[in-house]
């Protein structure tokens, strides 16, 4: 309910809510507000030999409302109206409202009409309005007025006391423990503000009113019941008995000015301290971090599985999502706090800071890049890695199939090659044995070409650098140690049949043509089953096509080959067939080969199997390789998005930091407005992050729809924030320094043009050479020397390049004006009176304990001739606020 309330200009009644708020005033406020503007309205009148008795009655004639204003402003209003029509109290009233309206008051919905009527909302509300303007506006303590002064000055004065917070003008006061301690804080000797209790209020209230009422000439204007037994007392009835006591106590309002002009000075002192503990604080954390974490992203210790491998992938994205993104945020804000303190620093005439040794803003930049190059490398390792163990993994199990497959075909060989059952054999049973010896040696030569497959796999898993590639080497040598034995054994045999071979003249031809068709189409099934079984890995829609083509080219041969299946089943049929009709004693199988037609049989019907598995696995991986291209374009598509605006929003916030549009608060509000779109495209990012874990998750190593990665595009985005956080930054150490040194928006606008000007690179800084030729352009005449003095200021690290920011503080030093000695001497005379000294008593009475023991134990005892103990003289003093300075 705070339409009645004040602005420090002439624009005092704000129509913010107009007066039909008024009709909503709660009954309990209205009460409190009738008996406290009526005592207030009394306080005033009685100079005058009256008063009033009841606030909407009284005043409505206008001729008691004109008596007031005249009382209270000390000014004489036009002749009033002695009639007794109702024309005559409207004319007696627009009188003083005219007269309020004068004095740069705003009477928003208050009417002579309703003041006449006896509208007591009316009434009240333009006794609100005059106590504002004659009581209240004028109020102004440390740069702050009316209300907002006030409650500063109760603030200031009730410090000191415990249980005692000041926030407001309502529930503050409602325990009575804030009017005690300003009425004990002015006139201890008035009240026992030790025996004192806070559940007591009533006591306190009524101890209050009752000393400020008999020894303070203020009159009771609040009840004590009303305050308690009301949730939230009125606030304008606090403020109107508060500003009494304000005006009551004035007289020292000097001596607090001056002692809270100390105050600031302290504080700023107590402040820059804390800033530059929290520096160096959080760069040692920072660089602690950096120091850790560098090693292990420096570690190169390839794992053996690839699941320890993709645990370290996945650690690497805790790392980057989780641990690295809260250091960026602290290394950006060290960075403001940095500048933050040198502003202060410059502003109150201190020498810059300087960090530690190893903790300035470059040594962490430079310990931040190495952070980053270790970063770089790491994750590019990890993805190499993974795609070698998955290669290893495919290898090894090519390699152990092959194997098992030549193993099981080799097994018995040996045996075979060495059994003599040549040596008894009948003439025909020699020829078979030839015949069955040169279609092994067919067979042999087919799988030369497996043989020669393993041995190449284990070469390339040598290279490749398996973590089992001792047992694999064993393997394999003991596969070509028996392969060599398998040739001599055969060339022997040969060489053994050869010589019995004169003895054999019968041979069985179709068996023979049985058997030299049937091994090579045994062994085209077996290559046929090896084929389909064979596992496979692909990384794009064109491999697993290639590899449909390639399996629907192999399904055309099917018909041929059951052809020719047919045909060596009809040479073993033809065989039957004779041995029916002719009685032929065949003892035994083949001779020539110990490929049935029950096994030719059993593995084409094993591949015709084998054939739809096939199918289903190539169609099972084409869908994943779509999902895949899916996922590829979906990254794509929100990537060339987020890219390029990124890239925008750098070179507009670029422009923004070099630009003249507007004032300093403009252009800040337009950076913040910048960093809130900014910060409100953090869930795209967020997005982005999740389509590229899904694309890792899918092991998906390249996208040929974008160039952006997301390294590219987490680089991007940290730049920006940083980028928009340091232009604030400096904006904002713009506006403090331009309020500081009290420049205008003209000069502001002046110094921008002219940085611009000789800004020839457009950087944001200035080298050595722009900025002699910009002082030179602007009137100064200077030798090295000099100049040299003045890079020292502007430069203090030693970068060879000027700062807008840095800039400004040096023509601002070169033109505004700071606190000069005078002041200081100034605050010490109001505290010291008539002495040349002031006691540590009278320091710790003026300012709050913590300041006034920091200020005691920088100054030295007061040593004049007429010394007093526990005395501080000026020079001390100064001193204390200011260090070693000209003072």
């Amino acid at each position: 309910m705070d339409h009645y309330d004040s602005q420090q200009t002439n624009d005092y009644m704000q129509p913010e809510e107009d007066w039909d708020r008024d009709l909503l005033l709660d009954p309990a406020w209205e009460k409190q507000q009738r008996k406290t503007f009526t005592a207030w309205c009394n306080s005033h009148l009685r100079k005058a030999g009256t008063q009033i008795e009841n606030i909407e009655e009284d005043f409505r004639d206008g001729l008691k409302l004109m008596l007031l204003l005249e009382v209270i402003s000390g000014e004489r209003l036009a002749k009033p109206e002695r009639g007794k029509m109702r024309v005559h109290k409207i004319s007696n009233v627009n009188k003083a409202l005219d007269f309020i309206a004068s004095k740069g008051v705003k009477l928003v919905s208050i009417g002579a009409e309703e003041i006449v009527d006896g509208n007591v909302k009316m009434t009240l509300g333009m006794i609100w309005t005059i106590i504002l303007r004659f009581a209240i506006q004028d109020i102004s303590v440390e740069e702050t007025s009316a209300k907002e002064g006030l409650l500063l000055w109760c603030q200031r004065k009730t410090a000191p006391y415990k249980n005692v917070n000041i926030q407001n003008f309502h529930i503050s006061w409602k325990d009575g423990l804030g009017f005690c301690a300003l009425i004990h804080r002015h006139r201890p000797e008035l009240i026992d503000y030790g025996k004192l209790r806070k559940d007591d209020p009533l006591t306190n209230l009524n101890t209050a009113f009752d000393v400020a009422e008999k020894y303070l000439d203020i009159p009771k204007m609040l009840d004590a019941e009303d305050i308690v037994g009301t949730a939230r007392p009125d606030e304008k009835a606090i403020m109107t008995y508060v500003s009494s006591f304000y005006h009551a106590f004035s007289g020292a309002q000097k001596a607090e000015t001056a002692a809270n002009r100390i105050c600031k000075v302290l504080a700023v002192n107590q402040e820059n301290e804390r800033l530059m503990e929290d520096y160096e604080k959080l760069a040692s954390d920072l660089l602690e971090w950096i120091r850790r974490t560098i090693p292990w992203l420096e570690n190169r210790v390839p794992e053996n599985t690839m699941h320890a491998m993709q645990q370290k992938l996945e650690d690497f994205r805790d790392y980057r999502r989780l641990h690295k993104p809260p250091k960026v945020q602290e290394k950006c804000q060290l960075e403001i706090n940095f500048n933050t303190l040198q502003t202060k620093l410059r502003l109150s005439n201190r020498p810059a800071f300087m960090p530690s040794e190893g903790r300035m803003v470059s040594d962490i930049n430079n310990a931040w890049g190495c952070l980053e190059q270790a970063e770089k490398g790491y994750e590019e390792w990890l993805l190499n890695e993974i795609r070698r163990l998955e290669r290893l993994d495919h290898l090894a199990e090519k390699f152990r199939q092959k194997a098992s497959i030549h193993e099981a075909w080799t097994d018995g060989k040996e045996a075979m090659l060495r059994h003599k059952d040549y040596e008894t054999a009948t003439l025909s049973e020699i020829k078979a044995l030839l015949k069955k010896h040169e279609a092994f040696e067919s067979d042999l030569a087919a799988h030369q070409d497996r043989v020669e497959q393993i041995a190449a796999i284990a070469q390339e898993l040598n290279e490749l650098d398996y973590y089992d590639s001792p047992s694999v080497n064993a393997r394999c040598q003991r596969i070509c140690d028996q392969w060599d034995n398998l040739g001599a054994l055969t060339q022997k045999r040969r060489e053994a049949l050869e010589r019995t071979e004169k003895l054999l003249e019968t041979i069985d031809q179709l068996y023979l043509e049985y058997a030299k068709r049937a091994a090579p189409f045994n062994n085209w099934m077996e290559g046929a089953m090896e084929d389909l079984q064979d596992t496979f890995i692909v990384h794009t829609i064109e491999e697993i096509q290639g590899l449909t083509t390639a399996h629907e080219q192999f399904k055309a041969t099917l018909p041929d080959a059951d052809k020719e299946r047919l045909a060596i089943l009809g040479i073993h049929n033809e065989v039957s067939k004779i041995v029916q009709t002719y009685h032929v004693n065949m003892a035994g199988t083949n001779p020539y080969t110990t490929i049935t037609p029950q096994e030719i049989n059993g593995k084409w019907d094993h591949v015709r199997q084998l054939v739809p598995r096939r199918d289903q696995a190539l169609m099972e991986e084409h869908a994943r390789q779509q999902h895949n291209e899916r996922l590829r374009k979906q990254f794509a598509a929100q990537a060339n998005v987020i890219g390029p605006w990124i890239q925008t929003k750098m070179e507009e916030i670029g422009r923004i930091s070099i630009e003249m549009h507007g004032t300093l608060e403009d252009q800040l509000s337009h950076l913040r407005q910048y960093e809130k779109s900014i910060v409100n495209y953090k869930p795209k990012i967020d997005q982005l992050e999740g389509d590229h874990q899904l694309i890792q998750e899918a092991l998906i190593f390249d996208n040929k729809h974008t160039n952006y990665t997301m390294e590219h595009i987490r680089v991007g985005w940290e730049q920006l924030l940083t980028t928009i956080a340091r232009t604030i930054n400096e904006v904002e150490n713009q506006i403090l320094t331009r309020d500081a040194k009290g420049i205008s928006q003209e000069q502001m606008n002046e110094f921008r043009a002219s940085f611009n000007h000789f800004d020839r690179k457009k950087t944001g800084m200035m080298d050595t050479d722009d900025f002699r030729a910009c002082l030179i352009s602007m009137g100064y005449n200077m030798g090295e020397a000099e100049f040299a003095r003045i890079m020292g200021i502007v430069d203090p690290n030693r970068l060879g390049v000027v700062t807008f920011q840095a800039f400004i503080d040096f023509m601002s030093r070169e033109t505004a004006d700071t606190d000069t000695a005078d002041q200081v001497m100034a605050s010490f005379k109001i505290l010291a009176g008539d002495k040349n000294y002031i006691t540590v008593d009278e320091l710790r009475r003026e300012l709050p304990p913590d300041q006034a023991e920091y200020c005691i134990a920088r100054m030295a005892p007061y040593t004049g001739p007429d010394a007093v103990p526990g005395a501080l003289d000026y020079m001390s003093f100064s001193t204390a606020l200011y260090g070693e300075s000209d003072l």
